[in-house]
């Protein structure tokens, strides 16, 4: 079964690990940064950073409402794992939702975004050395294709802007939908401007 995902633009895939999927998503999260950081011109580091934002929003809004919980209830002592991400998933967010209020032309974008590239890639290497490894341990396959499907349906109401206090499951499931619609009408407008 195939669909396509509004957000990535790819179809949704009900044979792939979650794991395999999220790692891939850090890769695609990393070249965004040095394609942001390298850009040529405004122009061209202004589309890479809304690609890069509205990566990193749904990409964070899904692991919280789907993949954070799953760990925090399947796994025995896991809570402190899932704890520690969402707290630096929060600092992001707050990271984020200050480097769009800043021109993308100074050196104060740059140096921000410097620092939350850091912080970003810690985080993804964290969930990749600590939180991951606990999903393949205590899911089974079929488990962990589930959750992939999951997290990519997650990312179809997922906000496309940082939204910082909204890091529960149970925040996302309220606000998320009603922040995402708010958020992809905004991109509109400005994409329409």
């Amino acid at each position: 079964m195939r669909r396509l995902s509004p957000v990535a633009q790819k179809p949704i895939s009900t044979g792939q690990d979650v794991v395999d999927y999220l790692v891939a998503q850090h890769d695609t999260i990393r070249q965004l940064f040095t394609e942001t950081l390298d850009a040529a011109d405004a122009e061209t580091k202004r589309e890479k950073f809304t690609r890069l934002r509205a990566m990193l929003a749904v990409h964070e809004t899904a692991e919280e409402m789907m993949v954070h919980p799953r760990v925090r209830r399947k796994i025995e002592g896991a809570g402190e794992v899932v704890d520690a991400r969402l707290a630096e998933e929060h600092d992001s967010k707050v990271a984020l939702s200050e480097l769009e209020k800043l021109d993308i032309d100074t050196a104060e974008f740059s140096k921000g975004l410097i620092h939350l590239q850091a912080a970003v890639l810690e985080h993804a290497e964290k969930e990749e050395a600590e939180e991951f490894p606990l999903l393949t341990e205590h899911l089974d396959t079929e488990e962990l294709q589930r959750l992939a499907v999951a997290v990519q349906v997650a990312e179809r109401i997922a906000p496309t802007h940082p939204h910082p206090g909204v890091e529960s499951a149970t925040a996302n499931f309220a606000l998320g939908p009603f922040a995402s619609l708010i958020d992809r009408a905004r991109d509109a407008l400005r994409g329409a401007a």
